[in-house]
């Protein structure tokens, strides 16, 4: 049985989500609500749950606030959102979930299928951690959360040379030589690493422009990274890879 609580400001939406999970999550128990960050700080200081669905915009203030002046991130949270580009863009970054408004009953379910496998994994959740300091950095590197078959690895997006894609997966190869192999589609990483100076030049590779060592015209037009490897640049790509090339 897992304990959860819901931060919503608007009656309706938390009386949804409470009939929600009655009917389709038996195995999560309701401790309290609230409708705001200032009611949702009492009820974290009385209630230590395993699960909070955090609304991003309350009366008085952003659900990142409550999230900055809790000092225990000992739960799990799945944000609900209208919507909101950067706050999705980060929530993403860290590999976190978040249910769009209005809320559907087979994302809801997929949302609670993870948190009980990270409930089941860790003590802290590192990952909360993380996306409060990429928020509070929105111009520095942020770090990627990549999760493994064994383990939550946190990857600075100026240490990746490239990301390829693979079928249903992705591979990093790091500056430090490593490679990490995840099961998301290069697609998704395409969406969250172009803000940071990553240009798709192929179907099954993004690069890092900043690890760009040369551009080479001949045999169809490729790139040289930093660490040796070569890659080539679709002609459709072309223009878009020099335009980045060209401001870098």
């Amino acid at each position: 049985m897992y304990s959860a609580i819901i931060i919503e400001d608007e009656y309706h939406n938390r009386e949804l989500l409470r009939n929600l999970l009655q009917q389709y999550a038996p195995d999560v128990k309701l401790l309290a609500e609230a409708d705001s960050i200032q009611a949702a700080q009492k009820l974290l200081q009385k209630n230590q749950p395993d699960l909070i669905f955090l609304d991003i915009e309350l009366p008085d203030g952003k659900g990142f606030d409550l999230l900055k002046a809790t000092p225990n991130l000992d739960f799990e949270v799945i944000f609900t959102t209208a919507y909101d580009h950067y706050a999705l863009h980060a929530i993403r970054f860290c590999a976190l979930d978040y249910l769009l408004k209005p809320l559907k009953i087979s994302e809801l379910q997929e949302a609670l299928q993870k948190a009980r496998r990270m409930l089941e994994q860790k003590n802290e959740n590192l990952r909360l951690k993380e996306l409060i300091q990429n928020l509070n950095k929105p111009l520095q590197p942020k770090r990627l959360a990549l999760a493994t078959g064994e383990k939550l690895e946190f990857v600075s997006s100026d240490q990746i040379i490239r990301c390829q894609g693979e079928n249903n997966y992705t591979r990093f190869f790091l500056l430090d030589g490593r490679q990490i192999l995840v099961c998301q589609t290069l697609r998704e990483y395409e969406d969250l690493l172009k803000p940071q100076g990553f240009v798709r030049v192929h179907q099954s590779n993004l690069v890092n422009i900043n690890q760009v060592k040369s551009f080479i015209r001949s045999d169809g037009g490729y790139l040289e990274l930093v660490d040796g490897s070569k890659v080539q640049v679709a002609r459709t790509r072309k223009e878009e890879l020099l335009r980045a090339l060209m401001k870098n």
